[in-house]
């Protein structure tokens, strides 16, 4: 544990892409004018021609490159594949309280912003000690445009949860302030049905956990029950890292307890804990 750096564990990871729901003053604006904004907010726009097939499929024109410390990001109206990843009506995307408007992928209303690698750091001993700073930067740089965009929605990738915008750039910014992660704007909640039995899991915290949670919901719980504790238990683990040992513990109600089973060093495929709350009887 770095004492020392407090966002050593909450922000140890590198930037993703998101993309906004822009206000109607950018989308009718013209590129010049969208470029003359970004200026004036500091995130240094230059215009990218080519890019590849790659970025042509996540990135309409007019592309920028945005620069805010050392973070950059590929920025522009979102293409294809891209619109694609964040629709709201597929089955793998997560709402939290966001309806978006029925015209969401026409006319440049959604933008996407694509982080660049940084090759001085990629694979360098020693790069992790840097990355808190590169991803501060980077969620800086997400309430600027947030602003700047008049944005009305937010998409995170890793979790593919769509949500307010303004209540995202909210808590960003008192994450910044304070050290404490928005939980439920970065990880989302999903429900499984598994035959008779039902789950809950997370999508999204394996990237500031390496791990992500999963539990039987039991009998007569709701969903906003389960998200309670859930979220509370992936809190831990953004602020104090992953869970290393099987433990029992007390959870949230007089009477209840929380089993926590890390998976097995020696299987390779995604991490996940298993989790089992319970009370007693």
């Amino acid at each position: 544990m770095d004492v020392g750096n407090p966002d050593a564990l909450i922000l140890p990871v590198p930037p993703e892409p998101f993309a906004l729901i822009v206000g109607a003053a950018m989308q009718g604006g013209s590129s010049e004018a969208v470029e003359t904004a970004l200026r004036r907010m500091g995130l240094r726009p230059e215009r990218v021609e080519g890019g590849g097939a790659d970025v042509a499929a996540r990135v309409a024109a007019p592309r920028f490159r945005l620069t805010f410390g050392a973070v950059s990001v590929l920025a522009g109206p979102a293409a294809g594949a891209a619109l694609d990843l964040a629709d709201p009506d597929h089955p793998s995307t997560s709402l939290l309280a966001a309806s978006l408007p029925r015209r969401w992928r026409e006319s440049g209303a959604c933008w996407v912003f694509i982080p660049e690698r940084d090759p001085k750091r990629d694979g360098v001993p020693g790069a992790s000690t840097v990355q808190p700073t590169r991803m501060r930067e980077f969620f800086k740089m997400m309430v600027l445009l947030i602003d700047l965009f008049d944005a009305s929605h937010i998409f995170w990738s890793p979790a593919r949860l769509w949500s307010d915008a303004p209540q995202f750039r909210a808590s960003i910014a008192e994450m910044l302030a304070s050290g404490m992660p928005p939980v439920l704007h970065l990880v989302a909640f999903r429900r499984r049905e598994n035959g008779a039995d039902a789950s809950m899991g997370t999508r999204g915290l394996v990237l500031f956990a390496g791990q992500e949670l999963e539990a039987r919901i039991p009998v007569g719980w709701t969903v906003a029950e389960m998200v309670r504790r859930l979220s509370r238990l992936a809190l831990d683990m953004m602020l104090n890292g992953p869970v290393q040992h099987a433990r029992t513990m007390r959870g949230l109600e007089a009477g209840e307890w929380i089993e926590l089973l890390p998976p097995l060093r020696s299987t390779d495929h995604r991490s996940t804990v298993i989790v089992e709350f319970g009370r007693d009887s």
